[in-house]
């Protein structure tokens, strides 16, 4: 007798272990991940790929982790209440259920847990090679529980979930930056500069093309050396000209081949080309074109430089790459630009005096704001998304706990608004 009470007790604890690897396994394979995992398996790691075949079967895997946990569970409990029973009669059984649940929670359940959710990737390596024959010697029983409990699930109306309602990769990605970046993992010029990547199929060239009022234009019918003598005057490169009207865009004029031609000139003024043979054809984009389409334009088209048009052919403004860039790697000074801070200025109290141009996406790039970017580009055109006319100076609306002040109008135009976010103090 006393050696079938050692065989049972052992037995109990042999299960207690079991039931511990199946609870620790659940939680790590849960919660493991599959970046890093992925990442493993093409370096080579074996015990990655073997964790990966796993996870790609959820169903399968979840469904045999939780049958053998409930039978060795169920039968170490069996074998403790017949060792207690034996030991104290019909109390035993109210021992072993007191000392069971007791074991079970504590050793086989949320210590495996607690150590398998700190450190999921390791525990998913380490119980992989225990776990893989399992699923396969229960994974048919398994794939038989799963149909019979869908066919219960299909008699009440739930349908289960299809492999082809899969989440949104870059609402992962996008979550996953800013759980990163709220933990401190992550500096804000990584997260700016992940985001941007991740925005470029969703923000459109008209968000942040330089509008015609901004372009420096010239009138191809002036004389060609007033034209060259402005060009070189200004800090661009390539400029648009005009014949007619301003929406005739007739070539753009690169600096480098002007001084080519200077050059020409000054060697042999004969063989110097005309003004209107330097021009190159101007390109021609529509305003709704997504950045990474356009981007991957700019890459096999070799160029720098496009012109935005609306769907009437109307000029809008233009874009170039370095705007693209800017939306990823966040403000590209030189020697020539404005420097944004001096359009985007802190007051006392809190408050920002914010140029009327300033894009709504680079105020919530710079200060983690969350100002709507559908509505509008820029802040002045915001403003008057809110007031739904243009409004006067000083006059000041609400949007989301924001308050905006016009401080500056020239003619239809907002120049000026002073932003006071809802974490400003009076």
């Amino acid at each position: 007798m006393d050696g079938e009470l050692l065989f049972s007790i052992l037995g109990v604890l042999v299960l207690l272990v079991l039931s511990a690897l199946f609870s620790g396994s659940e939680t790590a394979l849960t919660a493991v991940s599959r970046a890093r995992l992925h990442q493993l398996e093409r370096r080579g790691m074996r015990r990655a790929a073997r964790v990966n075949r796993l996870i790609a079967r959820p169903e399968r895997l979840i469904g045999t982790i939780l049958l053998g946990n409930n039978l060795v569970n169920i039968l170490a409990s069996a074998l403790a209440t017949s060792v207690l029973i034996a030991l104290f009669g019909k109390a035993g059984v109210a021992y072993a259920t007191m000392i069971m649940t007791a074991l079970v929670v504590i050793f086989a359940e949320v210590l495996p847990k607690t150590y398998a959710l700190n450190r999921p990737n390791r525990t998913a390596l380490a119980a992989a090679p225990l776990i893989s024959p399992i699923v396969t010697a229960l994974g048919p029983v398994t794939d038989l529980i799963q149909a019979v409990v869908r066919g219960l699930l299909a008699l009440f109306g739930a349908i289960m979930r299809g492999k082809d309602e899969i989440a949104d990769a870059s609402e992962e990605l996008r979550g996953a930056l800013a759980l990163h970046a709220r933990d401190g993992a992550m500096v804000k010029s990584d997260r700016d500069m992940l985001d941007g990547i991740l925005d470029l199929s969703d923000v459109e060239v008209s968000e942040i093309m330089i509008h015609r009022k901004n372009m420096v234009m010239m009138d191809a019918d002036r004389p060609a050396g007033d034209i060259a003598k402005e060009l070189l005057a200004t800090p661009y490169s390539r400029v648009p000209l005009w014949q007619g009207d301003m929406d005739n865009i007739i070539g753009i004029l690169h600096a480098k081949d002007l001084l080519r031609a200077i050059s020409a000139a000054q060697n042999d003024a004969a063989a110097a080309p005309g003004l209107r043979s330097l021009l190159r054809a101007p390109w021609f984009v529509p305003e709704t074109t997504s950045l990474i389409a356009q981007l991957n334009a700019f890459r096999a088209r070799r160029e720098h430089f496009a012109l935005v048009v609306d769907e009437y052919g109307a000029l809008m403004g233009m874009v170039t790459l370095e705007d693209i860039l800017e939306e990823i790697v966040g403000d590209i000074s030189d020697e020539h630009d404005v420097s944004r801070s001096a359009a985007v200025r802190r007051e006392a109290g809190g408050s920002y005096m914010v140029d009327g141009v300033v894009t709504v996406r680079d105020l919530n790039r710079d200060f983690d704001w969350e100002l709507p970017e559908d509505d509008a580009a820029t802040i002045a055109g915001l403003v008057i998304h809110i007031a739904r006319r243009i409004p006067d100076i000083g006059e000041r609306f609400e949007l989301e706990d924001f308050s905006f002040e016009v401080m500056r109008r020239l003619r239809n135009q907002i120049t000026a608004v002073r932003i006071r976010p809802p974490k400003a103090t009076n």
